[in-house]
């Protein structure tokens, strides 16, 4: 059985009916977080006993939400592989470095594992119709979440969104509204149409959930190293539910006996041309302020101003960690490294994470025989549109010069 009990603000602490729709605290207007009775988890599963269960994130269900398991809304998302990359370690001098590949799961991202999460917990309290503003990624786990749950879904993004983003939501039933904007203002126009379209806001951290489904990366990072966390986790950070969502579970572990005190440091790594979280931790400050003009490739890295952001602050400097950004430039040659290297084929925003260790590495703020994890959050192949092929073409009626392959 789930062990979920009760919501509680991440901020000020009040607590929340879990029984009935919630989206923020009524009193502060921050995340809530679900809290769980973890005693009760302590008797009802011991780490050994995960072993024969699902491959799928939900083989942590009394860590989970979902009250029933017949609202499971599951496409077989989790349990994603963790991947040495010893060529690519041996590259920059760090031998002991690995890749969390969520390139290979369901709607191709790890957005997945929230939009599931939020969906499956939707279909649970009733939900018939859902909204959600989004860079690309999260609109096209929805839409197809949502679909499998019989749901009506609406998406709005930036008209820049990646093409496979629009086709994936619009292939499976949703309505997709294009925006001449940002995510901010994709987001303005979903709160804006609730009274009147009667749909949920599914918007991160706008609901208690999705940061649900992402804890489960946390809860596989500790299980496929064996219960040894690792030193250093690198991660992407747009919204940050993935962050926040690890760190959160980290501490759930520890209660339950599954893990020490240790954690690894925990690393929020932005784009330059939006990097409204590295600003505030250079800054000092508790909270970010929105960021103008905001403009990357990686498109999930766009988002200037995140409901979370004081939480991923948190995570990061309370474990030791930081955050840090790269350009444009070096996040694309990021994906060239790590496909040459490896024959991983990854997005953008999990190639920024391998141009951070690279930062790092040259600062002195990792140490080379640390073992460190970079997270994959998605597949190269949703992002064709930003790369060109030079390969020549030929008339197979005359002779080739294969030298000039050399």
């Amino acid at each position: 059985m789930s062990q979920f009990t009760h919501l509680e603000c991440s901020s000020c602490g009040e607590k929340h009916d879990a029984s009935v729709v919630q989206t923020v605290c009524k009193k502060c207007g921050k995340p809530l977080f679900a809290r769980y009775d973890l005693e009760a988890v302590k008797d009802s599963v011991t780490r050994r006993e995960l072993v024969a269960r699902e491959a799928t994130m939900y083989r942590y269900f009394e860590l989970l939400p979902i009250k029933d398991r017949k609202n499971i809304v599951t496409l077989g998302e989790g349990w994603t592989p963790m991947t040495p990359t010893p060529s690519l370690g041996k590259s920059i001098g760090l031998p002991d470095l690995w890749i969390k590949d969520e390139g290979i799961i369901p709607t191709g991202s790890f957005k997945a594992r929230g939009l599931g999460m939020a969906i499956s917990k939707a279909k649970e309290l009733g939900i018939k119709s859902v909204a959600l503003p989004s860079a690309g990624n999260a609109a096209g786990a929805m839409s197809a979440y949502g679909a499998r749950a019989g749901m009506k879904v609406y998406v709005f993004m930036p008209k820049d969104a990646p093409k496979v983003n629009q086709v994936e939501c619009q292939i499976v039933g949703a309505k997709v509204v294009l925006v001449d904007g940002l995510i901010s203002d994709a987001g303005k126009l979903v709160k804006e149409g609730m009274e009147e379209m009667q749909w949920f806001n599914v918007a991160t951290l706008g609901e208690p959930y999705r940061v649900e489904g992402k804890k489960t990366m946390g809860l596989e990072v500790a299980e496929q190293f064996d219960w040894n966390l690792p030193d250093v986790i690198i991660y992407p950070t747009g919204g940050g539910t993935g962050i926040i969502g690890m760190w959160k579970v980290f501490d759930e572990l520890e209660e339950l006996g599954w893990i020490g005190s240790e954690r690894p440091r925990m690393v929020s790594v932005q784009a330059e041309g939006c990097a409204p979280i590295v600003k505030a931790y250079d800054e000092g400050l508790k909270e970010s302020t929105f960021f103008q003009n905001a403009e990357t490739k990686a498109s999930g890295l766009r988002v200037p101003k995140a409901l979370g952001d004081f939480l991923v602050l948190n995570a990061a400097r309370d474990s030791g960690g930081k955050c840090i950004c790269v350009s444009d430039d070096e996040l694309m040659k990021g994906v060239s490294d790590i496909a040459k290297h490896e024959g991983m084929f990854a997005c953008p925003e999990g190639a920024a994470t391998y141009a951070a260790l690279k930062k790092m590495l040259a600062e002195g703020s990792v140490d080379k025989s640390e073992r460190v994890v970079l997270f994959n959050t998605g597949s190269g192949l949703k992002y064709t549109d930003l790369f060109n092929v030079d390969a020549p073409i030929v008339d197979p009626k005359e002779k080739f010069n294969y030298s000039s392959l050399k």
